[in-house]
């Protein structure tokens, strides 16, 4: 079936359109051979009749659906202009997507906005993978470079073109960026830093503002990046074309000058800058011609980054000023003023007084005079004289400026030359290198002058050379196919290149006029005339037809027209000699080297007029460059970037068909398109062509045999045999051709279909029927039953009436009688029991009576008796209380006294004992006291009995000899009158005080009141408060907990990256190590095994670890040297375990005490003597106050012994209990552990040792341990640690290593020796450290010695001095261990995130496609190309097994479940993270079958999980997303109701991932269908709705660490003779204690 068939009614098509080039129509009617018109109506409905005068003319056709954004533009069906330009513009607009094969061609084009797709993240994503796997990116063509660089061992090159502001500078970055990247990770050098480096300095030299791009190039380079064996990066070097000169001197009004020199003006204000006597940019005319100013940029921040760029790449300071100030000096150069005097100003001069002149001179160091003059003079030599010769103004002018140009171009050239100095390998020549081409492209503008003419020259050549390699790879897919082909012709642009380079070409005639004497522009044009069209007319040459001074050339890309003023000059590039000898005098050395190796290179002729100028001309010097160029493209295998600028407003995602087509046209992506078109630009696997036309083929469809269908059936489908052809793998079709085929499918799918719904129909209606009649006759029979249950229920209804109202009437008389029984049963109770309560409350009202008149009269007399006492007891309350008053605060006075010296001397024990003893004294007295007080006591008792006898006898005595009673009587009346007179004073006191009393309770009642409400606001505030503070404390907690949580992970980040760059020092110093050769003997590998592992403490950490410093001597010798050493008293002095406690307890260190020798000893024995005496003094004196008090209270005893003996009882019991607190004070003091340790150290024979608790708890400790002699601390550490193997150490019990070494360690501490203890304890955690790095790709290695090492933290942890405080039953460590706990807490953080480390390598190269592929499922899915599958396939059993094995290691260890479960969870993070990158990149999983596949290898990963207890919550999260994705390819996605469903569900995706997948989104099989943009575009409005949690990148950060904190354990108690040491150790030597 020809193609022509397809132009029937319904078919899609394109037509041409003024604005939006081609517009898509549609086929009215069916197109017949004989139709000079064809119907067509297009978008807005409107039908018009497109001529058609032969079949060629025919509208293109429309790709079909299937086609629709298609990310490579030769998979289309039809390749043409506007399927081309339709496909773009989709991908662009529609989907974002900047990037779009072209066979072997990347199109990029433009976004004009920060995309966050150039991450870390996608780095890793494309890092590894083929070119087909992932969706185009500019990391895909690197890495596709990078891997056939390494595979087949050849130089790459990669190409990237397009037009100014396109986006070739930003390509060219982040190509580098990937190599710096990918080929610095073997030994983290700093070449990629410097590969880098070099971006900002040439941006800076050689990118300016042009009318179309704010940041373009004005030269061409080529980046060579060397590589090594390994793949690394070793060295790089740069090649620069054709630098824009022209712009150091003029600008048009909308550009600027180079970047540089704003950079310099904007940071002129630097102290090292000032020198310079810049100012701002509009001051000097070479910077003032157009707009100074870019949106955006700070001149300043990037002045920094070139300065920073140039000191990384060696550029010491000092030459960066002699740079800038070479740069300084071309804008004061430009604002030297030339004068022209006499009368025709055939003259020229500069003011002397000239202050641009002056600056310039002295910037770049030249004599002014002769800068001045040759500035407007020329040399002259005729006949062996010389002359010198005015110039014009004009002449002049033009001379100033060449300079400056030629100054900054020697400035250039120095640089490029720096820079390859700085990035040239210093590790051996390179293996293979990989080349980065950024040039300009095709350029026309209204004026076109040399500088276009040269640039569309290169392009020409590389357009070559893409067409000749593109036809090349087009062979080579044929002959590896074994497809029997004939020639493609193809446009070779071979003519136009002879035109320019070939003999008596465009550059030869004007490189011979250059060389005439009176050579000009117009006697050269007009030479061109005669020689291309006058003589022999060349097909690419043509003549305006309205001017003579210009020339048109047909280049491949379009037809340009060239102005041919200027050209001359240009070529010439004259610079004066003159000139460049004064600039070679400089006393600038930069300024003199640059005009020295400017003299060397360019070779200056003698002559008389050519060793003025330079020999060779531009023309001739880009010609050798280009060829040199091609040559080394042409030698390597090359890679094209063709950058697409899509408007030339700058807006972001802004698509202008118009430019876009120019830029197709001009970057050969047609050509491209065309050279496949004429082939087989389709081709399909067999199995791919299986999947999507089975419904066409015949027979057998079975899969092994597709092959053979696809062969049997197409001669039937395709009639026309040139259209089609079969190779081994693929079958290739003629453009059209699968567009045919679709069709032929979508018309048996559209009769299979009507077959179906007929069918249906008639089933449904069949169905309907058979419903309908089964359906009448249940309601029949329903309704029927209805009327006779109804009748049934009335008949049961009525009997059951007569029944209720029988029962009721019996109910209803029944409950009145027992009502009436019931109420006069209780009417007799009431009664009965009023009469008795009446009599009962009778009686007891006489008996309250009775008793209350008892009780007042008792009461009256008791408040009597109370009221009396009471008085005396508050006047004896006062007195006491104020004579204790005095007493307390002498006692505190003397408390806070005795206080304040026992803080100032601490350690001072005597003291405390004199107060022992002045305490026992003082209650020896106080008891001598109340022995006397009691023989006074009796002494008074028996005298008072004594005189009482002699009252009452001198009472009787008086009694006898009184006569007559009367007196007696008036007495008694007295005594009665008294007594009454008493009484009613007492009576009237006693109501006063009953006022008074009555009084206070009302007060007191009142006071009650206001307290209980103030308490009851007291205790809401307190409430309210207490609900205050418990938020903003759990508020602060959860602060502090996320704030903790983000020091953890920046912490274990930072040390991820100290172990990265320690792993770089070892590798640099195993490299200089190979490097310095035999410069001396060195020990064999067995020699420094048997070292002794006595590690410095800077071995460990940063931080030192010894507790001690190196000059400490052993215990051993301070013994020694102490016993032979006298001190000042002529005694010795015994340097002890006790004594290094008592100084510690003195205030004196370890390390001072360490350093005490001779008379310093001496002089602090001498101190703490006077120290002592001066306490002893002030307790004596103490002592003497105390008795003097003592003395006056015993005095004041006896004043007051004559008074009341409640007052003395009184004072006797205060000095009583005053003694107990002391004696209770002092046993408190006695029984604390610092004071009983320090007495028992001073005081030995007071205070014995042997009994206490803690000699009992440290003899205790010692037993259960493992003693090391100091010689077999080496050997403990080699067959312990070092040297174990790998089978071994499985077999070990876990933390056995651990164990033996505390045990050593907890030995040699107890025995006294710390140095011994630290020394082992160092050496085990330094060889532990090696060992780590020595097994750092084994896993069960990796888990062992994670588990010793936090079981030796946990051990040193439970026996350092913070435990001490919590549990008194463990001895503690005596030697400092505060910086042993931090290294071990760093390298247990290092050894679990080694073991999550290896896992993940062991999972990166298989783990996408293991989760998104796994096992072979059929799909239709169509790949550009795929890697090979080899025997070990990529599956989620292979996953399991590598999460079993981790598991195994970490359970084998006895490792805590919460650090096991963090570790899957961030191992199942990265595993969902690369999952997701992977899926997010790729078309060919984003189907449902796929994501039903998907979800099952999910399901297996999680049942895994769950059966082994990790299902935490993090593990599960982890999954949400990639869980997520797999539903999202499942459910439907047609209706709104399907997109809000979608929106709610994908929670754990961010908005541009869902629409990532839906875009990617490509239907496998007949069931599935595309997503339409009008769903994509309705996802979007509701996902701007939508606020997401989700981070704004496409892709997951695989590398995110989540920080992790160890459980807090209580390590177990470890005994000797509970540890199973095996032989294999070697550990014979050890001794149980």
């Amino acid at each position: 079936m020809a193609t022509l068939q397809l132009y029937t009614k319904g078919a899609n098509v394109w037509t041409p359109d003024p604005d939006a080039v081609w517009v898509s129509a549609q086929l009215v009617q069916d197109y017949t051979p004989d139709d000079k018109h064809v119907l067509l109506r297009v978008s807005g409905g409107k039908e018009s009749l497109y001529p058609v005068a032969s079949p060629s003319d025919l509208p293109p056709l429309a790709n079909p659906d299937i086609s629709e954004g298609e990310n490579d533009l030769t998979a289309l069906s039809f390749l043409h202009e506007p399927a081309i330009l339709h496909n773009l513009r989709v991908r662009f607009l529609d989907y974002n997507s900047i990037y779009t094969y072209c066979g072997i061609v990347l199109v990029a084009v433009n976004p004009y906005d920060e995309l966050p797709i150039y991450g870390e993240e996608v780095i890793d994503a494309y890092s590894g993978q083929d070119m087909a796997e992932l969706e185009p990116h500019i990391f895909s063509v690197a890495e596709n470079a990078y891997r056939t660089m390494i595979r087949e061992e050849k130089n790459q090159s990669i190409i990237i073109s397009g037009e100014s502001g396109s986006g070739k500078t930003v390509s060219a970055k982040f190509t580098m960026r990937y190599f710096a990247v990918v080929g610095g990770a073997a030994q983290q050098t700093s070449v990629e830093d410097k590969v880098l480096a070099s971006n900002p300095i040439m941006e800076a030299i050689g990118n300016a503002k042009t009318t179309r791009n704010d940041n373009s190039s004005r030269f061409g380079k080529y980046i060579q990046i060397g590589f090594g064996g390994k793949g690394d990066i070793i060295g790089a070097n740069m090649s620069t074309y054709l630098l824009e000169k022209s712009r150091v001197v003029f600008q048009s009004g909308a550009e600027r000058n180079y970047h540089i020199f704003y950079q310099l003006c904007a940071s002129r204000q630097l102290p090292e800058m000032r020198s310079l006597k810049l100012a701002a940019p509009e001051y000097f005319r070479y910077t003032n011609q157009g707009d100074a100013k870019i949106a955006g940029t700070d001149d300043v921040m990037e002045m920094e980054r070139t300065r920073n760029a140039f000191t990384i790449l060696g550029i010491l300071p000092d030459q960066q000023i002699e740079l800038f100030r070479i740069l300084a000096a071309v804008l004061h150069l430009g604002n030297v003023k030339i004068s022209g005097t006499g009368r025709t100003s055939d003259r020229s001069y500069i003011d002397a007084d000239d202050s641009s002149m002056a600056v310039f001179c002295k910037l770049l160091g030249v004599e002014a005079a002769h800068m001045a003059h040759w500035l407007c003079h020329r040399r002259l030599v005729l006949a062996g004289d010389t002359l010198s010769k005015p110039m014009t103004g004009q002449q002049a002018i033009e001379a100033r400026d060449a300079l400056a140009k030629h100054i900054y171009e020697q400035m250039f050239q120095w640089t490029v030359h720096r820079l390859n100095s700085a990035l040239r390998s210093q590790a051996g020549r390179a293996k293979t290198f990989i080349g980065v081409l950024d040039i300009y492209g095709f350029e026309t503008f209204e004026r076109n002058s040399f500088e276009q003419f040269c640039i569309n020259y290169a392009n020409e050549k590389l357009q070559q050379q893409f067409n000749r390699h593109v036809f090349y790879l087009e062979q080579e897919e044929y002959i590896r196919e074994e497809l029997t082909w004939s020639r493609i012709e193809f446009s070779d642009n071979q003519q136009c290149i002879h035109l320019i380079e070939g003999q008596l070409g465009l550059l030869d005639l004007l490189d011979e006029e250059c060389r005439m004497p009176k050579g000009s522009d117009d006697s050269w044009i007009q030479k061109l005339y005669d020689q291309h069209l006058t003589s022999r007319r060349h097909p690419n040459f043509r003549k305006p037809r309205t001017s003579n001074t210009a020339f048109v050339i047909l280049h491949f890309a379009d037809t340009v027209q060239y102005q041919c003023g200027g050209f001359l000059d240009k070529n010439r590039d004259t610079v004066f000699e003159e000139l460049v000898n004064v600039m070679k005098a400089s006393q600038s050395e930069l300024v003199a080297e640059l005009f020295q190796q400017q003299g060397k290179g360019s070779g200056v002729a003698n002559g008389r007029r050519a060793h003025r100028e330079h020999k060779l001309t531009v023309g001739f010097q880009f010609r050798q460059s280009l060829q040199m160029l091609m040559e080394t493209l042409n030698s390597t295998t090359p890679h094209y970037v063709r950058c697409i600028k899509p408007n030339d407003l700058k807006e972001p995602f802004m698509f202008d068909p118009k430019r876009t087509v120019q830029q197709l046209r001009a970057c050969g992506v047609l050509e491209t398109i065309r050279i496949s078109a004429a082939g087989f630009p389709s081709r399909w696997t067999y199995e791919e062509f299986f999947l999507r036309y089975r419904v066409l083929l015949q027979g057998c469809q079975r899969w092994e045999e597709a092959r053979l269908a696809c062969q049997q059936a197409l001669p039937q489908l395709i009639p026309a045999l040139d259209q089609y052809v079969f190779g081994k793998t693929k079958v290739f079709f003629r453009a059209g051709q699968v567009a045919l085929l679709e069709r032929l499918r979508a018309e048996r799918l559209r009769a299979a279909a009507v077959k179906l719904q007929s069918c249906v129909r008639g089933w449904l209606a069949r169905i309907y029927y058979s419903r309908t009649l089964r359906a009448i006759v249940v309601l029949q029979r329903y309704w029927r039953g209805a009327l006779a249950r109804r009748l049934a229920q009335t008949l049961r209804y009525t009997k059951a009436a007569l029944v209720i109202q029988k029962i009721y009437r019996m109910l209803v008389d029944r409950r009145m009688f027992l009502l009436v029984r019931q109420a006069t049963i209780i009417i007799q109770a009431f009664v009965r029991g009023t009469l008795t309560r009446r009599q009962y409350r009778l009686f007891v009202a006489e008996r309250a009576a009775t008793l209350l008149q008892a009780r007042v009269r008792g009461w009256l007399a008791r408040r009597s008796f109370t009221r009396l006492r009471a008085a005396v007891v508050l006047a004896q309350c006062c007195v006491r209380r104020k004579a204790a008053r005095k007493e307390l605060l002498k006692l505190k006075t003397e408390a806070r006294s005795v206080e304040r010296y026992r803080e100032l001397n601490k350690g001072m024990e005597v003291k405390l004992m004199q107060l022992q003893m002045r305490a026992d004294q003082e209650a020896r007295e106080s008891a001598a006291l109340k022995e006397t007080l009691r023989v006074e006591r009796e002494v008074a008792a028996t005298e008072l009995a004594a005189l009482r006898a002699k009252i009452e006898k001198l009472e009787a005595h008086q009694r006898d000899a009184t006569p007559s009673p009367a007196p007696c009587s008036v007495v008694s009346q007295e005594t009665e009158q008294e007594r009454m007179r008493a009484e009613e004073k007492a009576a009237q006191e006693l109501l006063q005080l009953k006022h008074e009393v009555e009084t206070l309770q009302r007060e007191k009642a009142s006071l009650s009141a206001e307290t209980e409400r103030l308490s009851a606001c007291l205790l809401q505030q307190e409430q309210a408060q207490e609900a205050l503070v418990q938020r903003a404390a759990s508020q602060a907690t959860a602060a502090v907990s996320a704030e903790l949580d983000e020091e953890k992970r920046k912490h274990q980040g930072l040390l991820r990256e100290f172990t990265r760059l320690e792993q770089r020092y070892d590798n640099l110093r195993d490299m200089s190590q190979l490097t310095e050769g035999t410069r001396g003997l060195r020990r064999s590998d067995s020699a420094l095994s048997s070292e002794p592992l006595s590690p410095s403490p800077q071995s460990l950490t940063p931080r030192s670890l010894s507790p001690f410093p190196s000059a400490f001597p052993s215990p051993e010798e301070v013994r020694r040297v102490s016993v032979t050493s006298p001190n000042t008293e002529g005694g010795f002095t015994e340097w002890t375990l006790e004594t290094e406690q008592l100084m510690d307890k003195m205030g004196l260190t370890k390390e001072s005490g360490g350093e005490l020798k001779g008379e310093d000893l001496a002089h602090a024995y001498d101190t703490v003597r006077v120290a002592n005496k001066f306490l002893e003094s002030q307790l004596l004196s103490q002592r003497n106050q105390w008795a003097e008090e003592v003395e006056r209270l015993r005095c004041q005893l006896l004043r007051v012994s004559s008074g009341s003996s409640s007052h003395q009882q009184d004072l006797l019991e205060a000095s009583e209990q005053e003694c107990a607190r002391l004696r209770k004070e002092l046993k408190e003091l006695r029984n604390s552990v610092p004071f009983r340790r320090l007495l028992t150290q001073v005081l030995p024979s007071v205070f014995p040792t042997d009994g206490s608790p803690l000699a009992q708890q440290k003899a205790a400790a010692a037993a259960g341990l493992l003693e090391c002699r100091r010689r077999d601390d080496s050997k403990l550490i080699k067959n312990l640690i070092t040297d174990v193997r790998a089978d071994v150490g499985v077999s070990l019990a876990p933390g056995l290593a651990a164990s033996v070494v505390f045990l050593c360690v907890r030995q040699a501490d107890i025995r006294g020796d710390q140095t011994a203890a630290s020394s082992l304890c160092c050496a085990a955690v330094a060889a532990m450290k090696t060992t780590l790095k020595k097994h750092n790709s084994d896993l069960d290695m990796t888990a062992l010695w994670l588990k010793n090492i936090s079981l030796l933290h946990d051990l040193l942890t439970q026996h350092g001095p913070k435990q001490l405080r919590v549990r008194e039953d463990l001895s503690p460590l005596t030697f400092d261990i505060g910086n042993l706990s931090h290294t071990l807490s760093e390298l247990r953080i290092q050894a679990y995130q080694q073991l999550v480390s290896i896992s993940e390598q062991r999972l990166q190269s298989f783990i996408a496609a293991a989760l998104l592929e796994g096992e072979d499922i059929p799909t239709g899915s169509r790949r550009r190309a795929g890697p090979a599958e080899g025997a070990d396939a990529p599956t989620v059993a292979r996953v399991l097994k590598e999460l079993g094995a981790l598991h195994a290691a970490m359970s084998g260890q006895a490792l805590p479940a919460a650090l096991m479960e963090h570790a899957f969870h961030q191992l199942v993070y990265f595993m969902s993270a690369s999952a997701l990158n992977s899926l997010l990149l790729r078309k060919d999983v984003c189907s449902c079958s796929r994501g039903i596949h998907i979800r099952l290898n999910l399901s297996q990963l999680e049942e895994w999980l769950r059966d082994r207890g990790l299902q935490t919550e993090g593990a599960m999260s982890s999954l949400a997303p990639l869980i997520q994705a797999a539903q999202l390819l499942q459910v439907g996605k047609n209706s709104e109701a399907d997109a809000r469903a979608l929106v709610r569900a994908c929670t754990a995706l961010s908005g541009q991932q869902i629409v990532k997948i839906l875009t990617n989104y490509t239907p496998h099989g007949d069931i599935e269908e595309r997503v339409s943009l009008n769903f994509v575009r309705l996802v979007q409005g509701l996902l701007k709705d939508r606020i997401d949690a989700q981070p704004r990148q496409l892709l997951l950060e695989v590398k995110r660490v989540f920080p992790v904190t160890f459980p807090v354990e209580v390590p177990p108690a470890i005994h000797a003779d509970n540890l199973v040491i095996p032989d294999s150790l070697k550990l014979t030597f050890l001794r149980r204690v």
